[in-house]
């Protein structure tokens, strides 16, 4: 099975961050691997790219017009890639050897349309110990309680979009990303461009995404995304995002429902129980940090209510 990824920069200012994650495209253990390399409008990076990899067999480039965006340039790098599965991967990530070849194990053994793997925290200045594992999808890695209490690799509604592939003839047959998701109405707070397209692919397919919880990618969490003020910031807008989405595809709420009410009904009487068994001063600030956010989320699910209805 030839695996397409695809990894798309638009600035030099990340090149050295995007050319480590090519190299960990470029070592997977699996034997037929494609990268597909899209510069959304920038020649420079296109020709600095293209100087350290253009040599490679195993390579293919494409520069869009102009700054398109990240879900257009996506869309670009399937439409010239050449695997029978297109994967995408983030400048800012890091894949295990074995990525894709577990992802690919997923696709023989479960016939899958779409798998994705787990996405760790790769801390590049500290691990914020305050930050409960809950609250992990703030900084874009997997978070306590996805995927749990299911066969694996379990079906879910979607992984991350810097860990997810799909059959190529399907992602194409269903157009791929929608690449009006965080322009929506010219609302550049409105994220979720995996999920709708999962969402689509469900009701086209009736078939979610594999799980593969061992298909790992790591993920770098600069300084600025461990600080308070960004994440309580990052948080509201994703309460607001969760609403909008669900505001243009139905149902795509669900999960997040679901994992509210493990986190009322499980999460935070755990926390609770082990703090007072065993007092800890960090344990009480992932604690209350876990009340804060989730609470930060709702507030921002609540204004989305009342702007979209």
């Amino acid at each position: 099975m030839r695996v397409s990824v695809v990894l798309c920069e638009h600035t030099l200012d990340r090149y050295d961050a995007v050319t480590e994650a090519a190299r960990s495209v470029l070592d997977q253990t699996h034997e037929d691997v494609e990268l597909v390399f899209v510069s959304d409008g920038n020649p420079d990076v296109l020709e600095r790219f293209e100087a350290d990899f253009g040599d490679r067999e195993n390579v293919v480039t494409h520069c869009n017009d102009e700054n398109r965006g990240l879900l257009v340039s996506r869309n670009n790098g399937a439409e010239v890639a050449s695997g029978d599965v297109v994967a995408f991967i983030d400048d800012d990530a890091v894949a295990h050897p074995a990525w894709i070849e577990r992802l690919v194990a997923a696709y023989d053994e479960y016939d899958a349309i779409a798998a994705g793997g787990r996405m760790d925290p790769i801390w590049v200045d500290g691990e914020p110990r305050f930050l409960p594992e809950e609250h992990y999808y703030l900084i874009g890695a997997t978070y306590r309680g996805f995927g749990e209490g299911r066969t694996v690799p379990a079906e879910v509604r979607n992984t991350n979009g810097s860990n997810i592939s799909f059959r190529r003839d399907v992602f194409l047959d269903l157009g791929g990303f929608d690449d009006e998701i965080g322009g929506r109405k010219g609302d550049k707070n409105l994220q979720g461009g995996e999920t709708e397209l999962c969402a689509r692919m469900q009701a086209e397919y009736g078939r979610g995404v594999r799980y593969v919880p061992d298909a790992e990618v790591g993920h770098k969490v600069f300084a600025y995304r461990t600080e308070p003020k960004w994440l309580l910031d990052r948080a509201f807008w994703q309460g607001y995002s969760k609403r909008g989405m669900q505001q243009f595809v139905p149902g795509s709420a669900e999960e997040e429902g679901d994992f509210l009410g493990k986190i009322l009904g499980e999460f935070v009487p755990q926390r609770l129980r082990n703090l007072v068994s065993d007092p800890d001063v960090t344990a009480a600030k992932q604690l209350v940090w876990l009340v804060l956010l989730t609470g930060v989320v709702g507030l921002g699910y609540l204004y989305g209510v009342v702007k979209w209805g």
